[in-house]
């Protein structure tokens, strides 16, 4: 990453340990905001993750920074058996499994709290692995995407959501002008913590995308790399193979 980004700049704490706080922090707000935020284009984003992973038809899935659970509750439509929900943050868990029980989902989803760069799972453990908006809170990128190479089966398929910064004239100007100025305001009118949406866009804007990060998942070990731009740019679909 260009820069490091961290939630709260005066804090003594490692990253990992802020964007536990964080998302401990702005569990209940973050569906909400989330819908507000994006004009509910995350969700479009996270069924054509699911689309594109059915295909695979993958019986054992890890949802890693699964947040509140709602990639992990699309992704039972691929008729997957077991689907792992992962998350450092307790509070962002304690959202997602009330959602995961009023789905009656709880005998597909397990939801876990885990660190994504230590993950408690045996070697070539999945079949597929899924990560949405997640990877750019990773403290140690390579480590992270390490793991996820380690617990990944052969020739199985990893599938990360980001967002993405527009390269093309009008688009990229205005997504500068809306995750510089309108974002984090929205996030200090509506959210507990005035920190987290300031953060959120300002890892989103030095995130590497595109084919820097389709380069990085190459050094990694992944083939079959390919990335997907979503919506003018503003996020991207990473699909890679072990």
């Amino acid at each position: 990453m260009a820069k490091k980004v961290i939630p709260y700049k005066n804090s003594e704490l490692g990253k990992k340990e802020q964007v536990t706080l964080m998302f401990d922090a702005i569990s209940d707000d973050y569906d909400g905001l989330n819908r507000v935020i994006s004009f509910g284009t995350d969700v479009k984003w996270r069924r054509k993750v699911v689309a594109l992973l059915k295909t695979k038809r993958p019986d054992r899935i890890l949802d890693i920074a699964t947040g509140t659970g709602d990639l992990a509750i699309h992704l039972a439509e691929t008729g997957a058996n077991n689907i792992v929900a992962l998350d450092i943050s307790p509070g962002m868990l304690a959202v997602a499994q009330k959602k995961v029980a009023e789905k009656k989902l709880e005998d597909t989803i397990e939801i876990v709290v885990g660190d994504s760069e230590n993950l408690p799972f045996k070697d070539n453990s999945f079949d597929a692995v899924t990560v949405a908006f997640g990877v750019r809170n990773f403290e140690n990128l390579d480590k992270g995407l390490s793991e996820i190479f380690r617990v990944l089966d052969q020739k199985g398929t990893l599938m990360v959501l980001e967002t993405a910064v527009p390269e093309r004239f009008p688009f990229k100007q205005g997504y500068q002008f809306y995750s510089r100025y309108i974002l984090p305001n929205i996030g200090k009118l509506f959210s507990k913590d005035k920190s987290a949406y300031r953060y959120l866009s300002e890892s989103a804007s030095v995130f590497p995308h595109g084919e820097d990060f389709n380069n990085i998942l190459r050094k990694i070990g992944f083939i079959e790399v390919t990335n997907r731009p979503q919506t003018f740019g503003v996020a991207s679909i990473y699909i890679a193979t072990k």
